[in-house]
């Protein structure tokens, strides 16, 4: 036991929880049951009526968290530096702090130890098995985190890592519900009937011993959800919240950010293996804007397009074009390089060009042309220097050197 004073005013949580929970049945407060039919083949069904506890307990969480006992336990929380990753379950003031704590720590204990009693009536072996499982989570070596936000606008066949613990991968059926019984109204509509609402964003990472603060979730989401729009074209969004856990425990619901959890209009599509690598790649690169203001600038500008009706939606792509490939020449520069860039042979570059022109010159912006500055964007993140992919245009026009060539995934 590596804290003793935890472990008694933890024990007295739950037995004044017991206490209150078992006079709530007593005064005719029913707990709900799953009938359950269990059969195999050439032998009758079996049925179990199987009492849902945890739905119980949780749905009297705010009651529980009222107590005298919860506060004496919450006090002590606060006191052990162990318990501070999970202080900053929410971010705020003393009171969601002990929200966080009460949420994420006290009352998952209590639904352990009722579960494992089957009910309400005490059993000290079911505390202390209970008991040992939350001091692994708070004194171990370090925690396991994970995010996982719904996922609209795409179908996988397979699971698609993205890198650095992010993944897009099919939802397993009742995964949100089993952990966060309030996830059914914040889930986005239809999700889980419609094909291109079927897979999830999840978000994995260890945490250090020590660690008080969470990974940036919300951050690292919207930026998959850039790289997956960038890769695809599709209408990916994310979200509306991200549902968090630590050492497999609830641990937060938290926003996604406005622009990654709003669906753009478009036809959704299947990730494959090819645009899954390129997202990968793409994702790894997103990082290079931190030191290109130019290059930050197109990307946000082409995003706040996917959302703007004419004559909004040309003038932000002019200015993302502008700032991708303009390199101070200014918009008619930028719109010969990108047709250098994307054109394959001399007929392609020149009707390309004749369409970026009609916009450079004020024209509202087709399809092709929109496109054309999303997969600059993709090519220019792929070169990773955006200077270097610049000087090679200028040179490839001049005949002093090939074209650049361009993505695996995107040539066709």
């Amino acid at each position: 036991m590596k804290s003793p004073a935890l472990h008694r005013v933890l024990r007295a949580f739950c037995l004044g929880a017991f206490r209150f929970l078992a006079q709530e049945v007593e005064q005719g407060a029913e707990i709900p049951f799953a009938f359950e039919e269990h059969g195999a083949p050439g032998r009758p069904a079996l049925y179990e009526y199987r009492p849902l506890v945890a739905s119980y307990v949780e749905a009297r969480g705010a009651k529980l968290q009222r107590r005298e006992d919860a506060a004496i336990a919450l006090d002590e929380l606060r006191r052990e530096p162990a318990a501070a990753i999970f202080a900053r379950a929410h971010a705020g003031a003393r009171p969601a702090e002990d929200d966080a704590l009460f949420r994420s720590v006290l009352l998952p204990l209590a639904v352990a130890t009722a579960q494992a009693c089957g009910g309400f009536d005490w059993d000290d072996g079911a505390f202390e098995r209970a008991y040992a499982d939350l001091e692994r989570s708070l004194f171990g070596s370090g925690h396991a985190y994970a995010a996982v936000a719904p996922l609209v606008g795409l179908s996988v066949g397979s699971q698609v890592e993205l890198g650095d613990g992010l993944r897009v991968r099919a939802a397993a059926s009742g995964e949100l519900a089993a952990h966060w019984p309030e996830a059914q109204g914040l889930l986005p509509p239809s999700f889980g009937r419609e094909v291109d609402r079927l897979c999830v964003l999840e978000l994995e990472r260890s945490l250090e011993r020590g660690a008080a603060e969470p990974p940036d979730a919300p951050g690292e989401i919207a930026d998959a959800v850039t790289a997956l729009r960038l890769a695809t074209a599709a209408p990916i969004a994310a979200g509306p919240v991200l549902f968090e856990r630590l050492d497999w425990r609830p641990y937060g619901i938290r926003p996604v950010l406005p622009i990654a959890a709003t669906a753009p209009t478009g036809e959704p599509t299947r990730l494959d293996g090819v645009r899954g690598a390129l997202a990968r790649t793409l994702l790894a690169r997103l990082a290079i804007a931190d030191g290109d203001p130019d290059l930050g600038e197109a990307l946000d500008r082409w995003e706040l397009s996917l959302f703007q009706a004419e004559p909004f939606r040309s003038e932000q792509l002019r200015e993302a074009l502008a700032a991708l490939l303009g390199g101070g020449d200014g918009l008619w520069a930028a719109a010969l390089r990108a047709a250098v860039l994307l054109g394959e042979t001399a007929r392609e570059r020149a009707a390309l060009l004749d369409r970026l022109r009609s916009m450079v010159y004020g024209e509202s912006s087709d399809e092709t042309a929109a496109d054309a500055v999303r997969l600059a964007l993709v090519e220019a993140l792929r070169h990773g220097d955006r200077a270097g992919l610049l000087a090679a245009l200028d040179e490839s026009v001049l005949g002093l050197r090939p074209r650049p060539g361009r993505s695996s995934a995107l040539a066709s």
